[in-house]
């Protein structure tokens, strides 16, 4: 079962949680571990963790959060979509969901956005996995390249098996595409009037990268003091030499890669994802 749940962040803009499973009795139930706060990356939804969110909910509370301005949440025009806006949402969201101590899974920007979070509320963070996220800034070049990005999508799609095979396919700005990824872009497409069109706008997600694409971010990953797994995808964009560096700067970190998995880890290959973080889950979590 999947149930929805709307919560208020910061500025009054609802956001929509996913619980996949039944809630919890009053006190919680025996046997369950504290919460799972699932965040997706820049541009995804909370779909895109059903199959984690599924397993994880066969022993613990699993949440996925829709964030600001993707999924079902809102999307005010202007924002704010600062990294401060993001991080007091999953606050928000994990004090009124009831997940503390939760243990934090963030992809991409979600990752960051969580280990900002574990940084500034230890108190609310329990254990933390990032997926595929760096913490060394990305540069003015890298945004331009994602606004030409962006500029060449075909939209509106005609259909979504056109969505599927041009970024499986025919995208010219991904070195690698694959079936998955064309999968998961058709998740994030609505259809309207002249066809199918993404969920988001991808203006506000322009904004949302500018927070933190000027920026490094080792000093915040340094302050994580809780139980913390570094994740990257062998063909994914963090690179070796940098994921062992975040290892080496957190203060409780660990390594693990996924072979044969680019950016989306968790959706290129769920299997060999949930072998590398359930380890360490069993070890931060059984009760």
């Amino acid at each position: 079962m999947v149930q929805r749940i709307d919560v208020t962040g910061a500025d009054g803009v609802r956001l929509a949680a996913w619980e996949f499973a039944d809630p919890p009795a009053q006190g919680g139930e025996p046997g369950r571990a504290s919460g799972v706060l699932l965040l997706h990356g820049l541009m995804g939804q909370a779909s895109h963790w059903a199959s984690t969110a599924r397993w994880l909910a066969e022993r613990h509370r699993a949440v996925a959060l829709d964030q600001r301005g993707h999924g079902r949440s809102d999307k005010p025009a202007e924002g704010p979509f600062t990294r401060e806006a993001y991080v007091a949402d999953a606050e928000a969201a994990i004090e009124q969901l009831g997940l503390a101590p939760v243990t934090l899974i963030g992809h991409s920007m979600g990752a960051l956005t969580a280990w900002q979070l574990a940084a500034k509320r230890p108190d609310l963070v329990r254990a933390l996995i990032i997926c595929d996220m760096r913490a060394s800034a990305l540069g003015a070049a890298s945004q331009r390249e994602w606004e030409d990005w962006f500029r060449a999508w075909p939209v509106p799609f005609a259909t979504l098996a056109d969505v599927r095979k041009w970024f499986a396919e025919d995208d010219p700005w991904v070195e690698r595409p694959t079936p998955a990824r064309g999968e998961f872009f058709a998740e994030i497409m609505v259809e309207r009037a002249d066809g199918w069109r993404p969920v988001f706008s991808r203006r506000q997600m322009l904004m949302s990268r500018k927070a933190w694409f000027y920026n490094a971010h080792w000093e915040e990953l340094a302050q994580v003091q809780c139980p913390t797994l570094v994740v990257r995808g062998l063909d994914g964009n963090l690179g070796r030499a940098e994921a062992q560096e975040m290892v080496r700067v957190l203060p409780r970190g660990q390594y693990a890669d996924v072979t044969d998995a680019g950016h989306l880890v968790h959706y290129d290959q769920p299997e060999a994802w949930r072998a590398v973080i359930e380890p360490f889950l069993d070890g931060v979590l059984t009760p």
